[in-house]
């Protein structure tokens, strides 16, 4: 039966397996239950015959509220519902659903489709986008890393004032960027706080007139603003958080997602509600959190209070509640994958359609079409691979009182090199091949040649490293080359192949890891044909202090996966 024109059924528990075919069709009532024969009616005390061919599943009628035509919401005309294969089993088939983040809490997953069945063109309808111009990528999705900008909206509009300032347009309140590397095999989630004072970029914004107008950025100085305020103030569109983070990062962001408060409501109650563990009693009177310890399945307002909350952390600060949010996102997630909502047609199609609604997204990936090719790459990432971690900050040294934060250069640097070298944070891949580089015979310290060139930054560098090869390792032939033509952002050791041995020894005196060799022709060049070149970069700090692989995520990192179920403390 074709349930579209009653009110009294879900739309989407007329989908059923066809045991003929093994994909979905519509529900047919008994009594409208034909033979399948050359679509001749059942004769009276006759058994049907056997099918010799599926026979084609009429589309569904929509209605139109008012009366009318039957049309999808949204379109001109009636359009034959799309169906697709049958989905897999086991793990293949709980990763096969378009998970992306986005959120007041930082992520949301939207399942808009499962193996290309259940994707309704209404779902179009639901979406808003914003033109971001050329500050992202007008590729759906390509053969490399994916960047993805999520961002929680803490605006009001619309709500009655039940939170507050009801003419707040609203900032970025939560904001991960979301990388998903080039084989789709792992994501890091890095949340950026929104108390970072950072300098904004100017930012061309789209009228609704059609016409451009740049809205002036602000230098970083004695007025830096606070990097939330890159949405909302003056104008500004999440193309100028996008532009904001790639000024912030250097790493290029390719699309955006945001939704508000409302959406962490719709989408917590959608799944069913999520499952949390508290080690102690979470208590706010601000947000109305009152939380015993122990397992808590969380949804709607209740689940909004627990992604708010801050005064009922040990620190009451936006780094706390940052985490937090990390675990109920990474506790939603595992609700999705875990409670057959990916293989229920019913509760698929409720989280699809809230979710859609939910979203706001730039145009290149404004249509159900090219969120659901984009679900095909993010799908292949499994959810134990997913790491969550935070942009590393330190307070601000210039308030007498910490209300707000600044970027941890060094410990920030390394993250962003690992994310543009799509280095997955948590270790989901095997080791690379540079390691093979470390291994095999060593020259003797006396028969090491190597000239040393300091783009670290660092006054003298150079010199103290050639002293120090020389008087504590026994190096015979180091010599200083100056500074290096440009500033390094990482160590490195250029050597030919017939130097092998001794960029093996130098390498273990000074505790290179293996991608900081490079077996070529261009250090002959380099350090004038006769010796390896050493370039000290921004990663070097002194003689004899071992210097950080890159290949590996930095022990001094807040990290969580999103299959980690342990209760908060």
């Amino acid at each position: 039966m074709d349930t579209q024109g009653r009110d009294d059924i879900d739309p989407a528990d007329q989908w059923v397996i066809d045991p003929a075919t093994g994909s979905y069709r519509l529900r047919k009532e008994p009594a409208q239950d034909k033979a399948q024969t050359a679509g001749l009616p059942r004769q009276a005390g006759r058994a049907p015959a056997a099918p010799a061919a599926p026979a084609a599943v009429p589309p569904p009628r929509y209605r139109r509220r008012g009366g009318g035509p039957s049309v999808p919401p949204g379109r001109r005309g009636s359009r034959p519902v799309r169906t697709g294969r049958t989905p897999g089993k086991g793990s293949a088939r709980r990763r096969r659903a378009l998970l992306w983040t986005a959120g007041s809490m930082g992520l949301v997953l939207v399942t808009v489709g499962v193996g290309g069945y259940l994707v309704y063109e209404h779902f179009n309808g639901n979406l808003t986008t914003v033109d971001v111009g050329d500050a992202g990528s007008k590729d759906v999705i390509g053969d490399g890393p994916l960047n993805l900008l999520v961002i929680g909206t803490d605006s009001r509009q619309g709500l009655g004032g039940r939170y507050g300032d009801a003419d707040n347009v609203g900032h970025a309140d939560t904001t991960i960027l979301f990388h998903v590397s080039a084989d789709r095999s792992n994501a890091t989630a890095m949340s950026i706080p929104r108390d970072i004072v950072t300098g904004i970029p100017d930012c061309p914004t789209r009228q609704k007139d059609g016409t451009t107008t740049t809205i002036p950025g602000i230098p970083a100085g004695l007025t830096t603003p606070k990097f939330n305020e890159s949405l909302g103030v003056g104008g500004r569109d999440p193309g100028c958080t996008m532009r904001a983070v790639t000024a912030l990062t250097g790493i290029p962001v390719d699309h955006f997602m945001m939704v508000d408060f409302e959406a962490v409501k719709a989408l917590s109650t959608a799944v069913g509600g999520v499952d949390v563990c508290l080690d102690r009693p979470l208590v706010d009177p601000k947000s109305h959190l009152d939380l015993p310890a122990g397992p808590h399945r969380i949804e709607g307002e209740q689940a909004l209070e627990f992604v708010r909350t801050r005064h009922a952390l040990r620190n009451q600060s936006d780094l706390d509640r940052i985490k937090l949010q990390q675990r109920f996102l990474g506790a939603m997630i595992r609700k999705i994958t875990s409670s057959g909502t990916l293989t229920n047609p019913g509760k698929l199609f409720s989280l699809a359609n809230t979710a859609t609604k939910a979203l706001t997204v730039d145009s290149a990936i404004g249509s159900v079409s090219k969120l659901t090719s984009l679900a095909k790459g993010l799908s292949k990432v499994d959810a134990k691979h997913i790491t969550f971690t935070t942009l590393p900050v330190v307070d601000n040294p210039h308030e007498k009182v910490h209300a707000t934060v600044v970027v941890d250069q060094v410990r920030a640097q390394r993250l962003f090199n690992m994310i543009k070298d799509d280095v997955p944070l948590g270790g989901h891949r095997k080791r690379p091949k540079s390691d093979a580089l470390l291994r095999g015979p060593k020259a003797a310290p006396a028969d090491v040649r190597v000239r040393v060139y300091n783009g670290s930054g660092i006054l003298g560098a150079a010199r103290g490293t050639v002293d120090w090869l020389r008087g504590t390792q026994g190096v015979g032939g180091p010599a200083n080359g100056g500074n290096a033509p440009a500033p390094a952002a990482r160590t490195t050791l250029a050597y030919s192949p017939g130097q092998a041995d001794q960029a093996r020894a130098l390498a273990a005196m000074l505790g290179l890891p293996g991608s900081a060799l490079r077996p070529s022709a261009e250090a002959d060049g380099a350090a004038g044909g006769a010796d390896m070149a050493l370039t000290l970069g921004a990663d070097f700090t002194r003689a004899g202090v071992p210097v950080p692989d890159p290949e590996s995520a930095p022990t001094d990192l807040d990290r969580t996966e999103a299959d980690n179920s342990s209760c908060v403390s």
